[in-house]
């Protein structure tokens, strides 16, 4: 990937919550599925065999949901074939989102 080069997609999801772990912690997430699932999938792909993949298969993203932007990771899902995007605490107040709530992300990366 050339320097400065990013791509850039938008997705529409609910915000959902996951609970578990050894601490019993809670999270949640926006899962990208379809076109723009293919798009990460394609650039994780690439990715790896530039030799510049991150663990997990992690793809670094800047993320802005309303006007609330913020850097992060995307994650792979095995459960679906999608990817998971960790929506924080301090977006969620900011926008008054709440679980079950339909986001619209966009993502660069």
């Amino acid at each position: 990937m050339s320097a400065g080069f990013r791509e850039h997609l938008t997705h529409t999801g609910r915000l959902w919550r996951w609970t578990g772990g050894v601490t019993n912690g809670s999270w949640h997430f926006l899962t990208i599925d379809g076109a723009a699932a293919e798009a990460l999938s394609g650039t994780a792909v690439m990715r790896r065999l530039e030799g510049t993949a991150r663990g997990f298969g992690a793809i670094k993203v800047e993320a802005r949901i309303g006007s609330s932007t913020f850097s992060t990771s995307v994650f792979p899902s095995k459960a679906d074939g999608g990817w998971l995007l960790p929506v924080k605490a301090a977006v969620r107040r900011a926008e008054d989102l709440g679980e079950g709530d339909e986001v619209e992300v966009s993502l660069q990366f």
